[in-house]
């Protein structure tokens, strides 16, 4: 439980250092419209800290962070978060700065976001298939 309580800490100060540095890199450019940077901070506050949270919840009333998918669903997870919100965040100030991209740019960061959410559903799978197996073998309905 302690590792997802630190996990959601972690997303949370990532996500407040997202937001500032939207509201400022699009200040500092004079930039007004609609980026992708503005959601790297909704992103990582709630697939990152929302989701630890709920997730620690159900570890306190299941432990169903000792079992043997756990560390596939963490590593999963996480690395599916950061490489979508990296991708986020390189999209946002290639628009904020009206960064030319080519077509293979541009399909080359839309192909790496896309294997970001694939590792994020993959993970979710995981973390579901995990639970309900616990809360089975617990006999929690």
């Amino acid at each position: 439980m302690k590792k997802l309580l630190n996990t959601a800490f972690i997303y949370a100060l990532a996500a407040m250092a997202g937001g500032v540095f939207y509201r400022e890199f699009t200040k500092f450019n004079g930039f007004s419209g609609r980026t992708a940077l503005g959601l790297v901070h909704t992103h990582l506050f709630l697939l990152g800290t929302v989701f630890f949270l709920l997730a620690a919840l159900f570890s306190k009333e299941l432990d169903w962070a000792r079992g043997r998918n756990f560390r596939l669903f963490y590593g999963l997870y996480n690395t599916g978060l950061c490489v979508t919100a990296v991708m986020l965040a390189v999209r946002g100030a290639a628009q904020v700065l009206a960064l030319p991209l080519s077509r293979g740019m541009d399909a080359a960061i839309s192909g790496v976001a896309g294997l970001g959410h694939i590792c994020l559903g993959a993970g979710l799978v995981v973390f579901f298939l995990s639970l309900k197996k616990t809360a089975c073998t617990a006999n929690v309905q």
